[in-house]
This record gives structure tokens, C-alpha cells and sequence, in this order.
């Protein structure tokens, strides 16, 4: 006998009535930590029913809406997109992108046609008649023709940082006209090699530049624009093995510049005990820098695509709502996710996380656990349904409501832009007054020469030596900044931030690490550049620019430490120094990208 398991009301408000919470990790967290960590290993196993019927009759959702089975033998359905009236799924396994096919009309397919195959395949979203579609490593796009096929595949993006433990890759375009790129962690809880891991990315739509958007994001896979104030949300995946609860699964507003905890932090301001953050930082200091959830949901339930219902359809309560595929857990007792659930937004902003379609985990006699389906992608179609896919066992469900029949078209709806350009600004030099001068020299260039490729980006992105000799009296800290004031957007591009390097030092060495407090030069600290991530970004101009002047700027400080965080923005460290520069100077470089031979980006 299969008994659907229903679990409990899981969002943050509900978690602290409705079920026992045990407060897990047990013990002293910090720098050296001391806890109890219970953790469990339970994977239900795959149910198979071959009728659609009873198999739809098991799945449960509110009063007036239907399920129905509408597509079965479509292999490993992950990612759901429309374009008009097609319906598209990436497959990860089959490594491609594959076209629903419906020829008889009756709302069920048949079988599918293989529009685009690239090895990873798994993000797929449309900007107009363009198909965008992301890989571990690329992004390519693709002309959509009538009859829903694709053209010919143009890479735009080859160099997205490996995958690891989390190599499936979305994407979107922002109501900005930018295109958005997650990137998962590499790992459970690690220091990551590449800043862009465990990030959002904002490119452009051609793919020639980008920056992180967000960073600190642990797997957000699903993630989307509320449709009525353009503000960008997502869900991310929580921490394993932290215990049967923790780390519940977040629903983020995401916005720029922002750091939402990963690895050191988790949800709700918790302190992970396995982690600390870089030397000369405190876990307290990460937390405090950290944004927390909006809301959060059960543990291990697998947050995975998400999108925004706009049509008109369902009833007005869930219009503006956010509904998210979960996949369902492997390490938690009882098992959580395997279901749609569904973020109740009210003026604009998220009061709830619950559930919306149960049924697909089924709890046996003998107390075992079985599944039904590993849901993995979820979307809107033209008519106002909402399609999921189950990769496991390759069916598409529709959900309808019963007054769907008189319900008006589903228009496409475009969120407002609420981004916020950065205002363009001089060279730093230029903006700080000084009465002393400071001779500055690079060992590897001179004034007005060409950066060695070692220092570009595309080289070895090593950051060159800097020698200013004897600084002015009364020199008790040197500042070092980086602008390029010949790039497009933002102008200028930041390229590095050092500071609270001592006032009696006369230089730094070559190729420094990136951490946002340094041992050599002991005790300084590094600024966030304009890429988003700590430390020195060597030069790297889009292809075709003539070359691009970089100003390196050095400014002696009466102060012993500037009064900001490791890891402060060009405009806040600006600002705690006004009055405080004794001296300044700078040397210039000039670098332009070498051509064909190098990445297209």
C-alpha cells in the first residue's frame, strides 16, 4: 500500500510551533569549536506507477487545482522553459536541449525533438527570438526559428569556473537586459579557489563582460524577479550535514554587492562550526557582513528551478506567488522536499513558505520511504499552467485549476528595472587632495609602458611590485588603488584596494594573495574591486578595445588603520580618508588584449 507522506507547515514562522526544532550543531561554537553534529543518511526509494491517472490521483494540492500527467520516456528532464507556445527541457544526463512535442493538440506529448546538444547542458532561458543555454563552463546562444528549432550554437562564454559538487548552471535575463549566471559551490563547505564560485554573475548580453552580483549564494539554482517591483529573489540550497534541521533551505532577496554567509555562515545569523573566515577576520565580523534570509524551509528539502506565476489562470491569491520544484532529500530523517512548494508574496514581499503539491514522497507500513519523483524543474506555460519535470523517471505534470478555462492568455510580463548604475567618477588620484608627492615605480613596467602579460587577467593574474621609496613624515599607512578610467561600465573599473599597509614600508612584492587581510604585507587589508571579489583583477579589456590606461595610485595616510572592513568598496575607503592623505603618487600602465589567439571573452 503506497501512503502519501504530507509533511509539516515548514516556513520560519511555522517551524517554531508546529514541529520540535532540536538545536543542532549541540555545544560551543567559534574559533575553535566543540559540538555535536547527528546527522542522518535515508534515500527513499523510486515507486513506479505506469497508469497516469494514479499516478496524478496521488499528488495532492489545494481545492480547484488538477494534476495531470502530460509527458512520460523524456529521459532526465531538468530545466523547464517557454517560448509562445513551445515547451523546452534541458536534459543533463543526454547532455541537450529538447522541444515537447504536442501534434495532436491535446495537451500532452507525444515525444520531443533535440533542438541543441552540448556536453553539461543544463541552463536555458530566451531573451526575444534568442535562446540562451549554459554548460559547466560556457554559455552559448542560439537563434529560435517558427517552428521552435534551434540555429546554430555561437559561444559567448568559456570560462566559467569548474563545477564540482555543483556544476548545473541557470540563467536568466534581468528586467536590466543583463544576463545572470549562477554558479554553485565546488564543494559542502569549502574556501573556494575561484571568487566566482558560490556567486550570481551579471553579464552582458553579448558575454564579454561580467562581474559577481552576489556572492556567499552555496547553490541557488532557482532564482527569479517579482513581477511587480523587479526585486530579484532566489533559493539556495542549505549546508549539508549540519543535522536532521539545519541549515534550513533560504529564500534570499538578492542584491547587489551583497554576501549571504556561505560557508561560514548559515541562515539565520547560525555560526558554522566547521568553518572560519580568512585570518584577521572573525566569524561574528563574516556574520555581521552576511545578509540573512527573507524566509526559510525545512532542511535538505532541495530547492531547485523557480518561477513567478503572472497569468491569470490560478486565483488571484496566488498571482505574484513563487513556486519551486524540491527536489527531495538524502540526509535527513524524515525525508523533507520531494514537492512544489509555493512563497506567498503580499505587496511585493515574501510572508510565507509552504507547501503547495504533495504527495511524491510515500511512507511504506513497514515506516520505509518511497518517491514518486525527483522534481527538478518548474514553469509557466502560455495558457497559465504550471509544468513540472521529474528527472528520475522523465514525466511532465501539468497543474491547472479549474477555472483555467475562461482564464484570458497569459501575457509575458516584464518586472521593472530596479538596478542601480554606479555613478561614474574620476581616478581616485584626481579626487584626493595632498600636498606631499610620492615618486612610484613598477619594477616589471615604466611609466606609460605595456603590463607584462603576467599581470593580466589572462596571464598569470599576478599582481606586480610597487616601490615608493621613503614616504612623507607623519606617514603612518599607505593605500594603494588601481582604476581603469578608459572601461565602459563602471568608470572607473577598480582593480585593486590595499590598505592599512605600514607607513614605514617602501613597496610591495609581486604576485600577492587575494585574501581580505593579508599576512605579507602583514596586517594589510584588501578592498572588493569592480569584478566583486577581494584583491588584485589584472587588466583585462574587452576584445577590440584599444588599450586601456591603468593608473597605479599610491596615498600616504596619517592614520595607522582606515576606519572600514576588510573587504570595503573604492567608495568607502574614499570617503574615512578625506583629510587623512599626506601624499599621493602613481605610476601608469597601458595593456590592450592580445587577439584571435586568446579566449573570445
Amino acid at each position: 500500500m503506497i501512503r502519501p507522506f504530507l509533511t509539516i507547515a515548514a516556513s520560519s514562522a511555522a517551524l517554531l510551533v508546529a514541529m520540535p526544532v532540536f538545536a543542532q550543531p549541540q555545544g560551543t561554537i567559534g574559533e575553535y569549536s566543540d559540538v555535536t553534529v547527528q546527522g542522518s543518511i535515508l534515500e527513499p526509494e523510486p515507486v513506479t506507477i505506469s497508469d497516469d491517472a494514479e499516478l496524478a490521483a496521488q499528488i495532492k494540492v489545494p481545492e480547484g487545482f488538477m494534476v495531470e500527467v502530460v509527458g512520460r520516456d523524456l529521459g532526465n528532464t531538468r530545466m523547464l522553459a517557454t517560448h509562445g507556445e513551445h515547451v523546452y527541457a534541458t536534459r543533463r544526463t543526454e547532455a541537450d536541449v529538447i522541444r515537447l512535442n504536442d501534434a495532436d493538440g491535446d495537451g500532452k506529448f507525444e515525444d520531443f525533438t533535440i533542438v541543441a546538444a552540448r556536453p553539461g547542458m543544463h541552463g536555458l532561458a530566451f531573451h526575444g527570438d534568442t535562446a540562451y543555454l549554459a554548460t559547466v563552463n560556457e554559455v552559448y546562444t542560439a537563434p529560435v526559428t517558427e517552428d521552435g528549432s534551434f540555429g546554430e550554437l555561437t559561444l559567448i562564454i568559456d570560462d566559467l569556473p569548474d563545477g564540482g559538487q555543483h556544476a548545473n548552471r541557470t540563467l536568466a535575463i534581468g528586467p536590466d537586459e543583463m544576463l545572470y549566471i549562477t554558479v554553485g559551490s565546488t564543494c559542502n563547505e569549502c574556501i573556494e579557489t575561484s571568487p566566482e564560485s558560490a556567486t550570481l554573475l551579471r553579464a552582458s548580453l553579448d558575454g564579454k563582460s561580467r562581474t559577481i552580483f552576489a556572492s556567499g549564494l552555496r547553490n541557488t539554482i532557482g532564482f527569479g524577479w517579482e513581477p511587480t517591483g523587479g526585486v530579484l529573489y532566489g533559493a539556495d540550497h542549505g549546508t549539508d550535514w549540519l543535522g536532521d534541521e539545519e541549515q534550513k533551505e533560504e529564500f534570499n532577496r538578492i542584491e547587489q554587492g551583497h554576501k549571504y554567509g556561505w560557508p561560514y555562515v548559515f541562515d539565520f545569523g547560525n555560526l558554522n562550526p566547521h568553518m572560519n573566515p580568512p585570518e584577521g577576520i572573525a566569524l561574528e565580523q563574516w556574520a555581521a557582513q552576511s545578509e540573512e534570509p527573507v524566509v526559510g524551509y525545512t532542511a535538505h528539502a532541495a530547492p531547485m528551478q523557480m518561477t513567478f506565476y503572472t497569468g491569470t489562470a490560478f486565483p488571484e491569491e496566488y498571482r505574484g506567488d513563487a513556486f519551486i520544484a524540491m527536489r527531495g532529500s538524502w540526509n535527513r530523517r524524515p525525508p523533507s522536499g520531494y514537492e512544489v512548494t509555493r512563497v506567498d508574496f503580499a505587496d511585493g514581499e515574501p510572508v510565507g513558505w509552504d507547501h503547495f503539491a504533495e504527495g511524491f514522497l510515500v511512507e511504506h507500513e513497514d515506516g520505509g520511504y518511497g518517491f514518486l519523483a525527483r522534481l527538478a524543474g518548474i514553469t509557466q506555460t502560455e495558457d497559465g499552467a504550471l509544468l513540472l519535470a521529474d528527472d528520475f523517471n522523465g514525466i511532465v505534470y501539468r497543474i491547472t485549476h479549474e477555472r483555467g478555462e475562461t482564464a484570458e492568455t497569459a501575457e509575458a510580463t516584464t518586472p521593472p528595472d530596479v538596478t542601480v548604475p554606479l555613478p561614474q567618477s574620476d581616478i581616485a588620484f584626481n579626487l584626493v587632495e595632498a600636498e606631499g608627492t610620492i615618486e612610484v615605480t613598477a619594477p616589471s613596467f615604466g611609466n606609460g609602458d605595456l603590463i607584462p602579460l603576467k599581470h593580466a587577467a589572462e596571464g598569470d593574474n599576478a599582481s606586480p611590485a610597487l616601490e615608493w621609496g621613503t614616504p612623507p613624515d607623519g606617514t603612518q599607512s599607505i593605500l594603494v588603488i588601481v582604476d581603469d578610467p578608459d572601461a565602459a561600465d563602471p568608470k572607473p573599473f577598480v582593480h585593486w584596494i590595499i590598505y592599512d599597509i605600514s607607513g614605514d614600508a617602501t613597496g610591495i612584492g609581486e604576485g600577492l594573495s587575494t585574501d581580505a587581510v593579508l599576512q605579507q604585507p602583514e596586517g594589510a587589508k584588501q578592498g572588493t574591486n569592480s569584478k566583486g571579489q577581494t584583491g588584485y583583477m589584472g587588466p583585462r579589456p574587452p576584445l577590440g578595445d584599444p588599450a586601456h590606461k591603468y593608473h597605479f595610485q599610491v596615498f600616504a595616510l596619517d592614520l595607522s588603520q582606515i576606519p572600514v572592513d576588510p573587504g570595503a568598496t573604492r567608495e568607502q575607503v574614499l570617503a574615512a580618508i578625506e583629510g587623512h592623505v599626506i601624499g599621493k603618487g602613481e605610476v601608469v600602465g597601458t595593456y590592450e588584449r592580445p587577439g584571435e589567439e586568446k579566449p573570445i571573452n
